[in-house]
């Protein structure tokens, strides 16, 4: 098994085993006789020297992927960069963004600063900080609340920690549910409830790329205060088309992430 083999098996089980939800997803397309490819997979982290995008991307470039490009969300005050394998172009794509932390509130600067700082060394310096989630400590459930007035992202950060926050099944592998449209309808069918941040898809063929997510499931964490219930990760779906030379769209479009990223707010069931 290659090495990124290795990383994508492990922070599956990872995912999985928090998100039973995903699983079930992945079952009901391989009972369908489909074939489940991932397109690309996602992180998210603060922004700081020791934890930020480079530092989460090291195991990956240490595995053969390469920089590709990066992308800009103004309103949700993130940075993110995607990367690809140098040589084996069926390996998923890596999307890590990273909270922009000096541009919020001097609440959310000290709880982010206090967060890193608990974090035990080993963490910060070892490639195991892909899936270690939140090594902390126990997080606070009123702070988690008030963290989700200012940032979902740093709210489901804050309690999530370093995870693959979504997997994404590769619509172009699919026989039976060959567009985004019929995968949407397959999983409403099936009681999932779908992100309809600005519409159920995101994108459209001619940008070259469509998406869709559920939205997270509703995970049980341990707070200081008590269990509670928060959206956990999610599964996401990509539709990707050829461009004009015939060569399928590699990359991803700022706008329809800035919606996808909603896929974790918190919502009631």
């Amino acid at each position: 098994m290659t090495d990124e083999n290795l990383i994508f098996t492990k922070l599956w089980d990872i995912y999985t085993a928090q998100n039973p939800m995903a699983e079930k997803v992945f079952n009901l397309f391989t009972a369908e006789g489909e074939r489940v490819i991932n397109d690309h997979i996602a992180f998210r982290t603060f922004q700081h020297p020791l934890i930020g995008i480079d530092v989460l991307a090291q195991p990956f470039l240490d595995a053969g992927y390469e920089y590709v490009s990066a992308y800009q969300f103004e309103e949700k005050k993130l940075l993110a960069k995607h990367y690809e394998h140098k040589s084996n172009p069926d390996a998923p794509r890596v999307f890590i963004s990273e909270l922009l932390v000096r541009e919020f509130s001097p609440f959310l600067q000290e709880t982010v600063k206090d967060w890193i700082f608990a974090l035990p060394e080993c963490v910060m310096t070892s490639d195991q900080i892909l899936y270690t989630g939140n090594a902390s400590g126990d997080p606070t459930f009123e702070t988690y609340k008030k963290l989700r007035e200012e940032s979902e992202y740093a709210a489901w950060l804050y309690v999530n920690g370093f995870r693959a926050n979504h997997f994404t099944v590769s619509v172009n592998h699919l026989q039976k549910y060959d567009s985004i449209q019929k995968v949407n309808e397959f999983l409403k069918r099936n009681g999932f409830l779908l992100n309809d941040a600005g519409g159920e898809v995101q994108g459209t063929p001619e940008q070259l790329l469509e998406q869709s997510s559920i939205k997270a499931g509703m995970v049980k964490f341990r707070f200081v205060e008590g269990e509670f219930e928060i959206p956990g990760c999610y599964y996401e779906f990509a539709m990707r088309y050829p461009d004009t030379d015939g060569k399928r769209y590699s990359g991803f479009i700022s706008k329809s992430a800035d919606k996808i990223f909603e896929s974790t707010n918190f919502y009631k069931k």
